[in-house]
């Protein structure tokens, strides 16, 4: 098992979790059914410790400047209380990995790198931070993450003793406001990786136990067998972030996948455009506008089953006899009822693949039919 283990741990082995190993981390990758949290989530709400994320605090009378210059985005333009999603990147434009930057004041941002990432994100902007006036602080030791997500989401923190409920209620997607839920201080955010309405609770990880247990008290009080609440999984996750079309670090995003190949060639674009209207220069800049002037060789596209069998990352895409991409993740689909798949492929076989001459081959070498989809699979009414 993992050495690393969240505030958390104790409550999950008492829900009678299983775990898996993910960035280092030891974390519930299900309670009792993945698929049974999986449409709590798209029913009701979905209770997640997303406490393996990063948090790093950047502050300082040119956090701003800074974070233009050692990320992808352009930090400086967000409001206090909104936030944005980005990418670092090294010198040759190669994603070290995607993030989201929440503005918390005038001269304070909280940046939240992935888990396997965590250490590689925190020593780059330090390294970055070199002749400007910011400190760089690694929150994550210290924190703790627990996400609400699904059509309920608001409903269970509402009747969880939020305070105030009005201001976390107003609150747009990618906004986020100091609160109290549960007597615990906290930082909500209304983001989140599922494709469902939703919001991220960041607090200190002495409290985080008191307010995993009033959450899943709501659970159990609000709980209905049309619309469940309940603890959810890191499976159920997985496979609600890939019908909603959101890409994995390590999957459709490395650092052998440029961003324009993972289909985020428009927000460098804005990205590089605004900055250099500014005069900003950008870590990896010059490499992305280079990238952004060629065709890329691949290209991220869906795929859905014509059958039952399912379309797992590292199968082989196929144009007749032609190999032309591989899988970067696939599962069967609860909502929807058929596999799913995200594939990277070659740009030049897109009108074959369009044409519908596409197919997968397994690790065995067996044939999987299935055919072109447009991303996302699934999209919340």
């Amino acid at each position: 098992m993992s050495e690393r283990h969240t505030a958390l741990h104790e409550a999950h082995e008492e829900l009678g979790a299983r775990f898996t190993d993910f960035g280092g981390w030891s974390m519930p990758v299900r309670y009792a059914s993945d698929t049974a949290e999986h449409h709590a989530v798209r029913r009701g709400a979905g209770i997640f410790d997303l406490s393996h994320m990063g948090e790093v605090e950047v502050t300082g009378p040119q956090t701003g400047e800074f974070l233009d210059h050692a990320l992808v985005g352009v930090l400086s333009g967000i409001g206090t209380g909104r936030a944005k999603y980005s990418l670092i990147v090294d010198e040759q434009g190669r994603i070290l990995d995607d993030l989201i930057t929440y503005r918390l004041g005038e001269e304070r941002y909280l940046v939240v790198p992935n888990a396997g990432n965590q250490e590689a994100v925190v020593r780059a902007l330090q390294e970055r931070a070199e002749g400007f006036d910011v400190v760089v602080t690694d929150r994550g030791p210290g924190t703790s993450l627990i996400a609400v997500q699904g059509p309920r989401a608001l409903e269970v923190l509402e009747a969880t003793e939020l305070t105030p409920a009005q201001d976390v209620a107003a609150l747009k997607y990618y906004a986020c406001v100091p609160a109290e839920c549960a007597g615990v201080p906290a930082l909500a955010a209304r983001t989140g990786y599922t494709g469902e309405d939703g919001f991220e609770l960041y607090c200190d990880n002495e409290h985080a136990p008191q307010l995993w247990s009033a959450l899943l008290a709501t659970a159990e009080r609000l709980g209905t067998e049309d619309a469940p609440i309940g603890p959810a999984g890191l499976a159920a996750r997985d496979s609600l972030r890939l019908e909603a079309g959101m890409p994995l670090y390590g999957h459709e995003l490395s650092t052998e996948i440029s961003p324009v190949e993972a289909g985020l060639g428009k927000l460098v674009e804005v990205a590089l455009r605004k900055k250099g209207e500014a005069g900003t220069v950008t870590v990896g800049g010059d490499a992305l506008t280079a990238m952004l002037e060629t065709a890329p060789q691949r290209t991220l596209i869906g795929l859905q089953g014509l059958g039952r069998k399912p379309v797992r990352a590292g199968y082989t895409v196929v144009v007749g006899e032609r190999t032309v991409g591989e899988v970067t993740s696939g599962l069967p689909s609860p909502t929807l009822g058929r596999p799913v798949a995200m594939a990277l492929v070659a740009t030049d076989a897109l009108e074959e693949i369009a044409a519908g001459t596409v197919g997968v081959v397994d690790v065995r070498g067996r044939a999987v039919d299935v055919e072109q989809t447009p991303l996302p699979f699934y999209k919340r009414g």
